[in-house]
């Protein structure tokens, strides 16, 4: 019986070292599958945030908002001084060039700051992908070795068997 005990105990090995193995595997396909779906997500974000359209943003929208409304006031107060005070269109004018200037000074720093928050955005996105990437390549060396193993594994065992026989 020691003989044919030795037997079915390296034959159960060589079991758990491919059921070992074939577990393994699937939890690196559940975990893989999961990294994918990340990596699909983070293109997702990087598409949306990077192609948004700095000018229509709440944040700049409040500020041209503001700016006109500043402008359209000034713009009163100025033909309402003319008008008063017997001031040329000129002046008047003068008063509606500085303040549409001031309007698009407004609208080149919201230009400049999307342009520096479209660099951040691609270097965070970047960032993510290299880390997915590297997560994907850890999972690979792994799914290797684990392949490895149970092969030396079902090797180790049939040597058992073989030196029992």
């Amino acid at each position: 019986m020691g003989i044919l005990g030795g037997a079915i105990g390296a034959g159960l090995g060589a079991v758990g070292s491919i059921f070992g193995g074939i577990s393994a595997s699937k939890a690196m396909k559940r975990v893989k599958k999961n990294l994918q779906e990340q990596r699909r997500k983070n293109q997702d974000w990087y598409d949306r945030r990077y192609n948004e359209d700095a000018t229509q943003r709440a944040d700049a929208q409040a500020i041209l908002t503001k700016t006109e409304e500043s402008i359209r006031n000034r713009n009163k107060q100025a033909a309402a001084a003319q008008a008063v005070m017997g001031g040329t269109e000129e002046s008047v004018a003068a008063a509606k060039a500085a303040n549409n200037e001031a309007l698009a000074t407004a609208t080149t720093n919201i230009a400049v700051n999307g342009e520096a928050r479209k660099d951040a955005i691609e270097s965070q996105y970047q960032q993510n992908d290299a880390n997915i990437q590297q997560a994907l390549n850890d999972l690979e060396q792994k799914k290797a070795a684990n392949i490895s193993q149970a092969i030396q594994g079902v090797a180790q065992a049939g040597s058992n068997i073989a030196g029992i026989l």
